[in-house]
C-alpha cells in the first residue's frame, strides 16, 4: 500500500483543515499517481476536496465514525479493518492513503511505499505526518532534482519500508 503527501521541513501537512500550499506540479504528480487507483481518506479530507466530492476516476474509500454519513460515489467505512476489506483484491501498489493526519497514522503500518513532496520551508501547521527521515524502518530510495514554485524549493521523494 502507498502513502502520498506533501510535507514541509517539519513533516507538517496542513493547517485548519487545508493543505499548507498548492503547487501545480505536486497536484499533477498526485493525479498521475492515483488516477485509476483506490484512494483511502478521512471525512475531513473528502470535505476539503473541490465540491466536497470524491475524486474522479478513482475508487474512493472514506472513513468516518458517523454511521449516518455517506457520500455518493464513495465507499464508506467505519474502521481501518473495513477500509482494508474494501481494498481487498486490489494490488497493494494500486492503493493510496491520501490523508489526513489520523488516517496517515492509522494506515502507516500497512504502507510499504511513501510518495512525498518535500517542501523546504517551515509552515505554521496543526497537522503532521510521521517523520520518515527519522524512522529507521524507512529509507528514501529516490529524490528528484530540486524544483521551485515562486520562492519555494521542493523535491519529490520516494520512501520504502525496509524489509
Amino acid at each position: 500500500m502507498n502513502l502520498i503527501a506533501a510535507v514541509d521541513r517539519n513533516w507538517a501537512i496542513g493547517r485548519n483543515g487545508h493543505l499548507l500550499v498548492s503547487i501545480p506540479s505536486d497536484k499533477q504528480m498526485f493525479r498521475d499517481e492515483t488516477k485509476g487507483k483506490a484512494v483511502i481518506m478521512g471525512r475531513k479530507t473528502l470535505e476539503s476536496l473541490p465540491g466536497r466530492q470524491p475524486l474522479p476516476k478513482r475508487k474512493n474509500i472514506v472513513l468516518s465514525r458517523n454511521p449516518g454519513y455517506s457520500v455518493k460515489g464513495a465507499v464508506m467505512c467505519r474502521s481501518v479493518e473495513e477500509a482494508l476489506e474494501a481494498v481487498r483484491g486490489i494490488a497493494a501498489e494500486d492503493v493510496f492513503v491520501i490523508g489526513g493526519e489520523e488516517i496517515y497514522r492509522q494506515f502507516l503500518p500497512f504502507c510499504d511505499t511513501a510518495h512525498i513532496t518535500y517542501i523546504d520551508y517551515a509552515y505554521q501547521a496543526d497537522a503532521y505526518l510521521h517523520d520518515l527521515d527519522g524512522d529507521p524502518e524507512w529509507t528514501m530510495d529516490l529524490e528528484t532534482e530540486e524544483q521551485t514554485y515562486f520562492n519555494l524549493c521542493y523535491t519529490f521523494r520516494r520512501y520504502v519500508r525496509k524489509s
